[in-house]
C-alpha cells in the first residue's frame, strides 16, 4: 500500500501517547500529545486544518480537519468508548472533500486505541472507497 509505512508511524505515535495518557481526556489534549510524538518521529503535521466543501462549485460548508501529516493523512481524533459508523462517515467525507487518499480515524479509547483505516482513491477524479 503507497501509505503503509507513513501510516505505520502515525499509528506508533498514537500507541506512544495513549500508554503515557490513557483513557479519560478530550480529544484537544490527545491532539496535541499526537502532535508532539508526530514531530519527534519527524514527521510534518498541520492541526485543525481547514477544508472546504463544495456544492455545483459553490461554498456549502467550512471544516477543521483534527490533523494532516505530511500533507498526505488526514487524521480524526475521537476520546469515546466506542466508535460509531458516523465517526468514519465523517472522515469519508473529509477524504472526499480534500481529494486525500487515506485517512486514520484514532479512538483513544476506554481499553485502548482503536484505529480505522479508509482509503479513497481517485483516478481520473472518480472516487472508489475501500475501508481497511
Amino acid at each position: 500500500m503507497k501509505y503503509e509505512k507513513l501510516t505505520e508511524k502515525i499509528i506508533g505515535c498514537a500507541y506512544r501517547v495513549y500508554n503515557n495518557m490513557g483513557f479519560g481526556f478530550l480529544e484537544s489534549v490527545y491532539e496535541k500529545c499526537l502532535l508532539i510524538e508526530l514531530k519527534k518521529a519527524g514527521l510534518s503535521a498541520e492541526t485543525q486544518y481547514p477544508i472546504t466543501v463544495y456544492y455545483d462549485n459553490e461554498v456549502v460548508g467550512e471544516f477543521l480537519v483534527d490533523i494532516l501529516v505530511e500533507s498526505q493523512v488526514i487524521l480524526e481524533l475521537k476520546s469515546v468508548r466506542r466508535v460509531i459508523r458516523a465517526h468514519e462517515i465523517q472522515l469519508v467525507n473529509y477524504l472526499t472533500a480534500t481529494k486525500k487518499d487515506v485517512g486514520l480515524l484514532i479512538n483513544f479509547g476506554e481499553k485502548k486505541v482503536e484505529i480505522k483505516r479508509k482509503v479513497r482513491e481517485f483516478p481520473d477524479n472518480s472516487s472508489n472507497l475501500t475501508t481497511k
